[in-house]
């Protein structure tokens, strides 16, 4: 039977309402203007295993000379639920590192159900992302999920937790940069040459749907998946979990944003011809971002002892990822890019993956700029949502899903100030 016109009008206006809630209104101001963002995601270590590490010299160096956040914060755990919360504001109901259920378009998402996805109890592959509905709680610790035993792992702090959000939207600041005219890329090192799409991992060559049955001759023992070196992953490429960049419904958000680290358009070829987009999102491949594999060789090897002390870490691995960022940055400062406009770059660690109690979860955050502001430390706490909402700022976007949380503030003192935060009529914003 057809609807009243005011039945649906009223629907249309609990919809609307629900969206303004989850996506503020105005920009987020407090925070200098930015033209270009180099976001580097680096993996599973805490504050204290890095900083003052010897092994890398690189990283520590920065962290003196640029801008150190020394109070610093990842959500939860695992890794996909600190990267969907740096680039959503939010979990989206996502407490696992389960693969995409790529181009789903019948599932119900996570946020619709109210169901999170789990590793405890086992949950099928993640829904994409999209509508309204509500996110998983973030407990202050967690007995349940990454962990079944004692001591438990500490999500934030141990102490803060955070309520599931019953009007989370299902967008990412990819969505909101397209909305406002400006660009972004996934730059994922060891991404296949034929791109992202419907796949879960690769070593650059091979993938999960990699036929070895018709690689001919047979060696002894044969080629398997089991071989395969996952160095990238797509739980460390966020932006494949939602609906919106899966279908490409925008011409400028599509799976296309996803790009290697070499080759015409990627990293290094964009940094050099100086056409990197507003939003470089960069994800080392997961040797080199010091989370490790157990297949990759000594180098890459898993750190030895799970206790969260420098003594237990894999100096290699340290050592490879301090390489890498050195690398990275590097290229950045000698791109044409960086040397026009106001530019940050950010180093951040996803989650300290040793923060079994009494450990926290606590983790590095470095920024740099290009137009005066270093040699800050910070001992303001901040977390993920703080990192995003100081992006949202700098690039003059309203505030998403938990960035609009009144105790969520911008990072002024690591970014530079910004405009005071008054909206059009005068009114002070939040």
């Amino acid at each position: 039977m057809k609807k009243p016109v005011v039945a649906l009008a009223l629907v249309a206006a609990v919809a609307i309402s629900d969206v303004f809630a989850a996506e503020g209104f105005a920009p987020v101001t407090g925070v200098h203007h930015l033209d270009h963002v180099f976001l580097i995601m680096m993996e599973n270590h805490g504050y204290s295993q890095i900083i003052n590490n010897p092994n890398a010299p690189f990283i520590n160096n920065m962290a003196l000379n640029a801008n150190l956040a020394t109070n610093y914060f990842a959500i939860a755990h695992p890794s996909l639920t600190n990267y969907l919360e740096i680039i959503g504001g939010s979990n989206f109901g996502v407490l696992s590192d389960n693969d995409p259920d790529w181009h789903n378009l019948y599932c119900a998402p996570n946020l619709r159900l109210g169901v999170a996805n789990t590793d405890n109890p086992p949950s099928p592959a993640i829904c994409p992302i999209s509508g309204l509905g509500s996110d998983a709680a973030t407990s202050a610790q967690d007995s349940t999920n990454e962990t079944q035993s004692a001591p438990p792992i500490n999500n934030i702090d141990g102490q803060q937790a955070i309520p599931a959000a019953q009007n989370t939207i299902g967008k990412s600041i990819a969505d909101q940069l397209v909305e406002a005219g400006l660009s972004w890329k996934s730059y994922q090192e060891n991404l296949p040459g034929h791109g992202a799409d419907e796949v879960t991992y690769s070593d650059g060559f091979f993938t999960n749907f990699t036929d070895f049955s018709t690689i001919t001759p047979t060696l002894t023992p044969p080629l398997a998946q089991s071989g395969v070196v996952k160095l990238y992953a797509a739980k460390h490429n966020p932006f494949v979990y939602f609906q919106s960049v899966q279908e490409g419904f925008d011409s400028l958000n599509t799976m296309d944003n996803m790009v290697a680290f070499d080759g015409p358009g990627g990293l290094y070829f964009d940094l050099g011809a100086g056409t990197v987009p507003a939003l470089s999102f960069i994800a080392p491949n997961q040797c080199n971002d010091q989370h490790g594999r157990g297949n990759a060789g000594q180098g890459c090897n898993f750190d030895p002892t799970d206790n969260g002390t420098q003594a237990g870490l894999n100096p290699a691995l340290i050592i490879q990822g301090d390489v890498t960022v050195r690398k990275i940055v590097t290229a950045i400062k000698a791109s044409p890019a960086w040397l026009n406009g106001s530019n940050a770059i950010v180093v951040v660690w996803d989650e300290n993956d040793y923060s079994a109690a009494p450990n926290t979860n606590q983790v590095v955050l470095i920024v740099e700029t290009n137009y005066g502001i270093n040699g800050v430390q910070s001992a303001t706490r901040y977390t993920h949502f703080a990192l995003l909402k100081s992006i949202q700022a700098g690039f003059g976007l309203p505030c998403l899903n938990h960035t609009c949380d009144d105790n969520v503030s911008t990072m002024a003192d690591l970014f530079g100030a910004g405009p005071s935060p008054m909206s059009s009529t005068g009114l002070l914003l939040r």
